[in-house]
């Protein structure tokens, strides 16, 4: 894998690539989840580059990329206009999404927004933008203003999170995902900075701040049916067990099926053979000419 990034109208993203690749292949983005980076799909890369021309995001705040202004926190549709950001400097008619947890939420809104730039999606532990009930508004709106107010008090009498090597920092990741040191090294590689002695995580603070809103579900379903290509959803056996077959949101997209793989909600990074094969099965059946 190499670098690369992508310069947006207000901020430069991050991104890995293939060191060489075949022009003729067909591009796949891949968007990874809150507090990841794209690290997260390094397992992956392997396998699938011999298949695709593949593009790893950081989002904003996260990884490599550059952070959002001082007065933005980071709001969901914000994702979604990086996103399209990026597609339009490809320089190709159609690509191939794969997104994770978060990441699959913005791949599938972009789609539904988008539909003549994607081809195929592949969801893995996520499905349609996150909604609730109309009535939690205020309430949610009063748990978003608390939180911001946290964190500005927070940041004013608190240094940054000091860790006192790489290793603390890649146990404390394992603690918190539950997953083997060897599947995690690569983000946590990506996401710490070394600073006069000691590791700080470099994603953004502020990522952590409650979201102000959430749309209703009537959205989400009316979004999820603007969905035009077929998609892929990849779930855990352990991870969110609301994603699984009795989901409202697969009865809300035209042509989806679902594959489930050992793992839970990191499953990508614990079964990175059977994830692979699902997706390269998955875009063999689709017409790239349509």
């Amino acid at each position: 894998m190499k670098e690369t990034a992508f310069q947006l109208a207000e901020r430069q993203l991050a991104a890995l690539t293939v060191a060489k690749t075949d022009a003729e292949k067909p591009i796949m983005l891949m968007l990874h989840g809150w507090q990841d980076n794209a690290a997260s799909f390094s397992h992956l890369f392997p396998q699938l580059q011999d298949h695709y021309r593949l593009y790893a995001l950081d989002w904003p705040g996260h990884g490599y990329s550059e952070r959002r202004d001082a007065d933005n926190y980071y709001h969901f549709f914000d994702y979604v206009d990086d996103l399209h950001q990026v597609v339009l400097q490809l320089n190709t008619n159609k690509v191939y999404v794969v997104g994770h947890s978060l990441g699959a939420l913005v791949a599938s809104t972009y789609a539904a927004a988008f539909p003549e730039n994607v081809l195929g999606l592949v969801l893995i532990e996520g499905l349609s933008p996150l909604y609730e009930a109309p009535e939690n508004t205020a309430q949610r709106l009063r748990q978003g203003i608390l939180s911001r107010q946290r964190y500005r008090q927070r940041s004013q009498r608190k240094p940054r999170r000091k860790m006192v090597s790489f290793e603390q920092a890649l146990m404390l990741r394992c603690q918190v995902n539950q997953l083997d040191e060897a599947l995690l090294r690569p983000i946590v590689k990506r996401g710490v900075e070394y600073i006069e002695g000691g590791y700080y995580w470099r994603h953004d603070e502020r990522l952590r701040c409650d979201s102000l809103y959430r749309i209703a579900q009537e959205h989400a379903q009316a979004t999820m049916s603007a969905i035009a290509c077929p998609v892929l959803s990849i779930v855990g056996e352990h991870g969110f067990p609301r994603l699984q077959q009795r989901a409202p949101e697969l009865g809300w997209v035209k042509n989806i099926q679902q594959q489930r793989v050992e793992g839970g909600h990191h499953c990508h990074l614990e079964s990175p053979q059977a994830v692979c094969d699902s997706i390269v099965a998955f875009t063999s059946k689709i017409d790239i000419q349509s």
